[in-house]
């Protein structure tokens, strides 16, 4: 199945980001830059992957999706990969920080995916999917019809 047709469960895609979500609080939290390292390295499977191939999608694919019963509706798996793509920029970012000593970067850099991944995880926006969408509306414009 290409990326252009891939499908993907919205509530794996929330369980995902809230295990990212803790990865990178206690990347915070402990001011050590190995779980970034880790959630880095995930960021990196779901983009090279896809997002069911990364290790949160396949942890929810088999533990817990097959406790809820299928899905009422599933997602375009393409704008999640760009938002892990996104994810990524920023682990790349803060690790580079935290391994240089530019601390400052390397918090700002985690605070930012920190509060992307938290509100994905809490009411389901994924702001990279969002940014994902308005560039494919400013790359393929309509024309009118009046």
């Amino acid at each position: 199945m290409s990326e252009k047709t891939a499908k993907v469960d919205p509530r794996g895609l929330r369980f995902a980001a809230g295990v990212t979500t803790v990865v990178l609080a206690l990347t915070l939290v402990l001011n050590n830059p190995w779980p970034l390292a880790v959630q880095a390295v995930v960021f990196a499977v779901s983009v090279a992957f896809g997002v069911g191939a990364s290790p949160y999608g396949l942890l929810f694919k088999r533990l817990v999706r097959p406790r809820l019963g299928p899905p009422k509706e599933l997602e375009d798996a393409a704008p999640p990969r760009f938002a892990q793509l996104v994810g990524l920029v920023f682990a790349v970012v803060g690790l580079a920080g935290f391994l240089t000593g530019a601390t400052v970067l390397g918090v700002v850099a985690t605070g930012f995916a920190l509060v992307a991944a938290f509100v994905n995880a809490a009411v389901g926006l994924c702001l990279g999917c969002e940014a994902y969408l308005l560039i494919h509306r400013i790359r393929t414009p309509t024309t009118a019809t009046n």
